[in-house]
């Protein structure tokens, strides 16, 4: 009796582990936005194939502001070029929008180099509601002055998200930029 207690008692101990480690806080990643404290981000590592999935949800009922999980890089590779930011994408119950967003910064400067979220960029591209997977990119250029590109996935409002596999390539420049 005491073996199938101990066996049982394993059981459920290595499951409960395995829900906590399956969701932590990305290192590389960091939590931004002017209502950060309005939602939670996590790391996915519970997926079938061994994607990384990152998180971002609302904890709150009503937010006025916005939350991202965020990511900084080096612009080096891509100064003086056009540049594709790629991604998976899925929301649940989007009920302001949501996107993924490129920033170039200048060092020094308030001001960004080139910006666009999928909202406030050529046209508006925002996701709103619940959607399956989808690939989004945005397209800027990094001007030979660029110090950091920011980039990540972002809500405005409540609702959540998950995204994946973000990629950058450089791209010739007959290819229209999406922002500003």
């Amino acid at each position: 009796m005491n073996k199938i207690l101990s066996a049982t008692f394993s059981v459920v101990l290595i499951f409960l582990l395995s829900i906590f480690f399956s969701f932590q806080t990305p290192s590389e990643w960091f939590l931004g936005g002017n209502a950060a404290k309005s939602y939670q981000m996590g790391k996915d590592l519970s997926t079938k194939d061994g994607t990384v999935v990152y998180h971002l949800k609302s904890v709150d009922s009503l937010i006025t502001g916005f939350g991202t999980v965020m990511n900084y890089m080096d612009p080096k590779p891509f100064l003086g070029k056009r540049v594709r930011m790629t991604g998976m994408l899925k929301t649940l119950d989007i009920k302001d929008w949501s996107g993924f967003w490129l920033r170039i910064d200048e060092k020094d400067s308030r001001l960004p180099l080139g910006f666009d979220n999928m909202h406030d960029g050529r046209t508006d591209r925002s996701i709103r509601g619940t959607t399956d997977w989808n690939r989004y990119e945005i397209i800027l250029d990094v001007p030979k002055e660029s110090f950091k590109m920011a980039y990540g996935g972002m809500i405005s409002g409540v609702g959540q998200i998950w995204f994946k596999d973000i990629k950058f390539e450089i791209i010739d420049k007959s290819i229209r930029i999406t922002g500003r």
